[in-house]
């Protein structure tokens, strides 16, 4: 008997289909990752249990959980936006720091006078129009001067983040030896929702942000002229479509989804801008939207799914004894199997008996 693919008719696109491909390659990426902990001489069943225990069946876990996912699903949410309007926007990390210097500059100003019911709209409103000024200008160079977003956008994360290095260490530097702004007023704090855990209400931030998304892109004529140029510009144009300004408004609003996750993580959880915040956030969003095969649902699932990873990985480690290099290859398995399960959508596993001479 030897195995054999076989290529579909058709690629398989039902829920079931997907969901069978994606758990069949974190199947195969926890057995693999399992023959990392024989030399430790660590049982991958009692690992997994911990990882996943800890990350979805304890109050103290979960709420980590969720504190993780929230600024994944906003910046996810911007690269499925962006991505399928057809706009390879990279730079959600720099509009992530944006988003965050915004929201501490207003709370240190006036947020203490604020009530919170005016102060948070306020600042994810700043926020977002910082964040989608801040990523327009990428939209501006390729719509109207033929840049290249890919190359533009990753430059403008370095300049971001050397932004809020000066600020850090210049103008909103706290007294100290720490290059960080001073402690934002509690007032500004996201309040708790589950008590004993430092959930926060930026999760339901991220799922507002998540149904007006799904909604725009599936339920409006502008969501359908944005699929529609990213799917080809070149038909768009021919249906009447301005590509440009479609383009341009997919860099606004990608870049303000991203900003948001700056006060939801500076507010939520660091309560000051430090140098440094939300680091790598900017880059894991993006992961977790391709997880999610760029849908809206799917990237809120895959941010919860790798905010639980990072939770449960952090609790597998401490418990085990395990060194962190074998919980980032663990995690590196997953994502790049979960990506290269879309081969089992299009090919099959055919077993054939091989006939005696």
């Amino acid at each position: 008997m030897i195995l054999r693919l076989e290529r579909r008719l058709a690629p398989a696109s039902s829920p079931r289909a997907i969901f069978f491909a994606n758990a069949a390659a974190i199947v195969a990426a926890l057995v693999v990752g399992g023959l990392l902990f024989l030399p430790f001489h660590v049982s991958p069943l009692t690992a997994y249990a911990d990882l996943v225990g800890e990350a979805f069946f304890t109050a103290r876990g979960f709420g980590y959980t969720v504190t993780e996912a929230a600024p994944l699903i906003l910046v996810g949410l911007g690269t499925v936006f962006a991505w399928r309007s057809g706009f390879a926007y990279l730079g959600f990390q720099g509009a992530l720091l944006v988003g965050a210097v915004v929201s501490t500059w207003l709370a240190l100003q006036i947020g203490a006078s604020l009530p919170f019911a005016l102060f948070l709209p306020l600042a994810l409103a700043l926020s977002f129009a910082a964040g989608g000024a801040w990523s327009g200008l990428v939209g501006f160079a390729r719509a109207r001067l033929g840049g290249t977003e890919v190359l533009v956008s990753l430059m403008m994360n370095y300049v971001a983040a050397l932004l809020v290095q000066y600020l850090v260490t210049g103008p909103m530097r706290a007294d100290g030896d720490l290059p960080q702004s001073a402690l934002l007023p509690r007032s500004t704090w996201l309040p708790i929702i589950l008590d004993g855990t430092r959930a926060n209400i930026g999760i339901f931030v991220a799922l507002v942000a998540a149904v007006i998304v799904g909604l725009v892109l599936r339920g409006s004529v502008v969501g359908y002229e944005l699929i529609v140029t990213g799917l080809s510009p070149r038909a768009a144009r021919f249906g009447g479509i301005d590509v440009s300004g479609r383009t341009l408004l997919s860099s606004v609003v990608c870049g303000g989804l991203g900003a948001l996750a700056g006060p939801v993580e500076v507010l939520g959880n660091q309560h000051r801008l430090l140098d440094g915040v939300g680091e790598g956030l900017g880059f894991v969003g993006i992961v977790a939207a391709l997880l999610g095969k760029l849908t809206v649902v799917g990237t809120v699932i895959a941010s919860v799914l790798y905010g639980g990873l990072t939770v449960g990985g952090n609790a597998m480690q401490r418990h085990s004894g395990l060194p962190s290099s074998v919980i980032l290859v663990i995690e590196a398995l997953i994502v790049l199997l979960v990506l290269a399960s879309d081969l089992l959508r299009s090919w099959r596993i055919v077993f054939v008996v091989r006939q005696a001479a």
